[in-house]
């Protein structure tokens, strides 16, 4: 039978320890009355607990990753709520979630930028004296992929990630790209299906369209209880017990392996064959559990297949991917997941060892600290440390406290006395204040230790992706072996999509401008620059809705007011490429700058990018808005020592580089996928008055030249962004649709199937490259599948809507607000789904409407 608890039992110890007893002892199950657990929680979180500074080994860094609307935020407010990190659970639709703070993301219910929250799990009132809860750093990242690059900035410095997938919808594209990140950064993923209540929902397509589209080996860790087609609780795999909980407050009842065998035989052997599914596909990589397994058959401990699970995921290469289910939004399966996040999931010291950039090398962070120089005159003493490493991820205007940065600290700790040196722009910085982030509230902190994230204020030249180093004493210059190693930075994506200002007043354009710069330095994915003909303001960003929420920040945050300038429509923004190579230009640049005579010079050469220049990409390379820039920098025979900083040099002539490649000769619109080749020759395009802004200059022209050129042989072309799409609608529907894309859109069908042609019989490659066998993936029945053929007939006869996946690709222009051209043709009856493309040639007809609308 299933044991309750009272909550006067509970507010007094009884059954107080129930949800670790649950993972770690596997003994007494009973009901927690959430309201008696919070009661403590919620009033001294506050106080005791809001800036603690746990061990290293407590600390859990995580994100929340999914395609929109999948639940990351309805997630992330019960697990606070469970937490006692808040008294009530917030809504999406009722606009009073933590991390959804924003107005636009309250009107709008997604989420538009990442915020971080900081909790205990478990709650300290439910553990026994003596053990401390792990401090859960939390970021709620968007969905929405004109958000991409918000996600692709806050991955890389956390340290593991629950990635959710909506039930009902399955994998959907941006759930794939998000997956894709993830990995690059190498984290490790848990994967929740979430919304198991909803109608059409189905646990076994989920986690096969896991294994076949993520590629990845499921582990299921949970399988779902169905009351009759009622989602109910799930069932823990592992320690054998099946959990139910309280739609409406989350309360969980624990049912033994003996309940279930009275009460659900058949749930009880379906747990039993998940079980021994999991130990088989352990045991075949896993040595531990293979000498439990052939010692004790299926009798295999729970700690040992945990310990199991954990050591698998742990490299982050998602070759294995441990499985939960649930429903949010109803309740379900939250407090389990919450546990797997402090089992499974690493603290900081469990990750690899960091990889900084020196110079034109990739090093471990031993690798770094063995550089560092002795001090003059003691050859045999120990080398001089670098006290703190730390990387700034993100910069947020946040108004009365101006631009705060917000940084991940990989070694030693911050404080506000720190003098920073900042490898990206070598300057010297300071903070004002160093805060504990918890979605809209800082808590001022007094210092930032290893593996902890906070924000800082006071950092004048800080940018996103900047590293941050600090030395013994207080010196004025960096020594020269820091000088410029650094954490990588994210890649900024090409912009799709610009709207055009045009500011009435002098005064008008000059407030604008400083908001335009203030915005770009807090989401680097939004550029703007003056247009040299028309003198507007063009502000890009990745499509739509950026722009949309970029426009409104100016209007709302910065105080523009919108009657001072003309605000243009949103437009597709192109670019330009180059048919064929261009001959050597050499530059030499000698004009005065500010005063200070000197000069400098470089040869250039631009060709189209191909794949051979991505296969053969060299150290001394960089590869920037769909280009990559290599810098030669030959040494002369007749000395083994340059006269200059080459790193500093060759930093230089990227960034002139970057600066002519951001304006074509056709239509003044950005270079694209174009390979360019800068010499710099020390003994010519060299002398002791080059400055940095000659020798940028010298590359800026150079590369202007060679454009210019293949400008007047007719070698330059039009790009234009794609998208790649996935339209859900009825069958009747599906002619005229197809007809509209390929007509009327210049798109490309490359896919047509019904629901019910999903193929799982197959195997595909993961990312770990082992072939997955997708007959071989273990998953239990859904409750309707048994009457799933009866229905289908039914439909036959009945005349209800047979559903169609149309997928393909398109040129963005034609997509951005085809939704509103689909409601007319289906009735309201689709979904569409636009996932961002390459950038291909404009030509035909599409060519010479553009050369019209000029």
């Amino acid at each position: 039978m299933f044991t309750t608890v009272s909550s006067h039992a509970s507010r007094h110890g009884q059954g107080k320890h129930l949800l670790r007893l649950l993972v770690l002892k596997n003994a007494q199950f009973s009901n927690i009355n959430k309201a008696a657990v919070l009661a403590k929680g919620a009033r001294s979180y506050a106080t005791e607990h809001a800036h603690h500074e746990a061990r290293i080994e407590n600390i859990r860094n995580i994100g929340i990753i999914a395609h929109v609307d999948a639940g990351k935020t309805t997630t992330t407010e019960r697990m606070l709520y469970h937490s006692g990190r808040t008294r009530h659970i917030g809504n999406v639709d009722h606009g009073n979630t933590t991390t959804d703070f924003l107005p636009m993301e309250r009107e709008r219910g997604i989420t538009i930028q990442s915020a971080a929250v900081t909790f205990q799990w478990p709650p300290k009132s439910v553990l026994p004296n003596g053990q401390e809860p792990k401090t859960i750093n939390l970021i709620d990242t968007p969905g929405h992929q004109d958000f991409r690059y918000e996600v692709d900035r806050c991955l890389p410095i956390l340290d593991g990630a629950v990635c959710i997938m909506d039930g009902v919808a399955g994998v959907e594209t941006h759930t794939e790209r998000v997956w894709e990140s993830a990995h690059l950064s190498n984290i490790p993923r848990l994967l929740y299906i979430n919304k198991l209540d909803r109608d059409g929902a189905s646990f076994k397509r989920s986690v096969q369209e896991a294994a076949a589209r993520l590629k990845t080996w499921p582990l299921l860790c949970q399988i779902p209880w169905w009351q009759k087609d009622e989602f109910v609780g799930v069932v823990d795999v592992i320690h054998e017990v099946g959990l139910r909980f309280s739609k409406t407050t989350g309360a969980m009842t624990v049912a033994t392996k003996d309940t279930l065998a009275t009460h659900n035989p058949a749930l009880k052997d379906e747990m039993e064959k998940a079980r021994l599914q999991l130990i088989d596909r352990l045991s075949d990589h896993d040595e531990a559990i293979m000498e439990e397994y052939l010692e004790h058959d299926i009798n295999v401990s729970s700690g040992t297949i945990k310990k199991a699970i954990r050591r698998l995921i742990m490299d982050g290469k998602a070759k294995f991917t441990p499985v939960f289910a649930g429903s949010s939004l109803t309740n379900i399966g939250v407090q389990p997941l919450l546990e797997a996040v402090v089992d499974y999931l690493p603290n900081p010291s469990e990750r690899p060892e960091l990889r900084l950039i020196a110079g034109s090398k990739t090093v471990t962070f031993s690798e770094f600290m063995e550089m560092a120089p002795k001090k003059k005159g003691a050859a045999h003493q120990k080398p001089e440390p670098v006290l703190s490493v730390s990387h700034v991820f993100k910069v947020v205007d946040n108004g009365p406290r101006g631009l705060m940065s917000w940084v991940r600290t990989y070694h030693g700790s911050l404080s506000r006395s720190s003098h920073m040196w900042n490898s990206n722009m070598h300057v010297f910085e300071k903070p004002q204040n160093i805060m504990h982030v918890s979605a809209k509230d800082y808590h001022d902190i007094q210092t930032l230790p290893t593996g902890h994230i906070g924000a800082m204020t006071g950092l004048k030249q800080a940018r996103t992706g900047d590293t941050l180093l600090t030395f013994p004493g207080h010196q004025t210059q960096a020594p020269e072996v820091y000088r410029s190693v650094r954490i990588k930075a994210p890649e900024t994506p090409p912009a799709v999509a610009f709207i055009s200002i045009e500011p009435y007043t002098k005064t008008g354009g000059d407030k604008i401008v400083d908001a335009l710069q203030r915005l770009s330095r807090e989401d680097p994915s939004i550029r703007w620059h003056k247009d040299e003909r028309s003198e507007q303001l063009i502000l890009s960003g990745m499509g739509l809705l950026h722009l949309e929420i970029a426009q409104d920040r100016l209007l709302t945050h910065y105080k523009i007011e919108k009657e001072t300038a003309i605000w243009g429509d949103i437009e597709i923004e192109y670019s330009e490429c180059l048919f064929a190579p261009t001959s050597p230009h050499y530059h030499e640049y000698d004009r005065p700058l500010r005063g200070v005579a000197g000069k400098a010079a470089c040869t250039v050469v631009l060709e189209p990018l191909e794949a051979c220049h991505h296969d053969t990409l060299l150290e001394s390379s960089i590869e920037r808005d769909g280009n990559i820039i290599h810098v030669s920098i030959p040494l002369p025979e007749d000395t083994d020592e340059l006269p200059f900083d080459t790193e500093t040099v060759r930093q230089q002539l990227f960034n002139g580089a970057i600066v002519g490649l951001s304006r074509g000769p056709r239509r003044s619109a950005p270079v694209r996928k174009c390979h360019v080749h800068i010499t710099f020759d020390p003994k010519k395009d060299w002398n002791k008055n080059s400055t940095g802004g000659h020798i940028t200059n010298a590359a800026l022209f150079a590369v202007r030249a060679a454009l210019k050129e293949a400008h007047d042989n007719a070698q330059v072309g039009i790009l234009e962004p794609f998208t790649n799409f996935t339209i859900h609608c009825p069958e009747e529907a599906s002619h005229a649709i197809l007809h509209d894309i390929g007509s009327a859109r210049g798109g490309q069908v490359l896919e047509v199937r019904k629901p019910e042609e999903d193929d799982y019989s197959g195997s595909v490659d993961s990312k770990a490259g082992e072939r997955i066998d997708l007959t071989k993936v273990y998953v239990p029945l859904d409750p309707y599948e048994g009457v799933q053929s009866l229905r289908d007939e039914g439909k036959k006869t009945s005349g209800s809507v047979r559903m169609l996946y149309i997928m393909g690709k398109a040129p963005l222009k034609e997509m951005m607000k085809y939704d509103r051209h689909l409601r007319s043709m289906t009735g309201g009856r689709h979904t569409l789904t636009l996932d961002p493309g390459e950038f291909e040639l404009v030509t035909g007809p599409r060519e010479k409407a553009l050369a019209l609308a000029r």
